[in-house]
């Protein structure tokens, strides 16, 4: 069975150039909520550890994409690198495009466009690998 994350935790939150401060991880435990109602079966593959990953990789995501977003760039990079650890790990790379347009969802209803557009496009170069 999967283990749950360990070591350092992922941001909790990030801020937008123009001062908004995103709470990441109340983001990423809407954006997996809706996730795992969409692959309900994730549940029996990695329990309830699947969940804490979700959460967890996907706060480093968002702060990613915010990160990007601010004109500090690396996005791209950053969701090709964790591309290739979860394919690695036999982790179906259209379920990570779909996280991400998830996210883009999720980020474009808090009014974080920005950061919701480069999530879109993450998901987009995913299912382009």
């Amino acid at each position: 069975m999967t283990q749950p994350p360990s070591g350092a935790a992922p941001p909790a939150s990030a801020q937008l150039d123009g001062g908004e401060l995103l709470d990441l991880r109340v983001l990423a435990e809407e954006i997996c909520s809706r996730y795992r109602a969409e692959f309900p079966d994730e549940q029996e593959r990695y329990g309830d550890a699947g969940v804490a990953w979700c959460v967890h990789d996907n706060q480093h995501i968002l702060n990613w994409a915010v990160t990007e977003a601010n004109g500090l760039g690396g996005f791209e990079h950053q969701v090709d690198w964790l591309a290739g650890v979860l394919e690695a790990r036999d982790f179906p790379l259209d379920r990570l495009a779909r996280d991400l347009e998830i996210a883009a969802a999720v980020l474009e209803e808090s009014g974080a466009r920005r950061p919701a557009e480069l999530l879109a496009a993450g998901a987009r170069f995913v299912r382009s690998r």
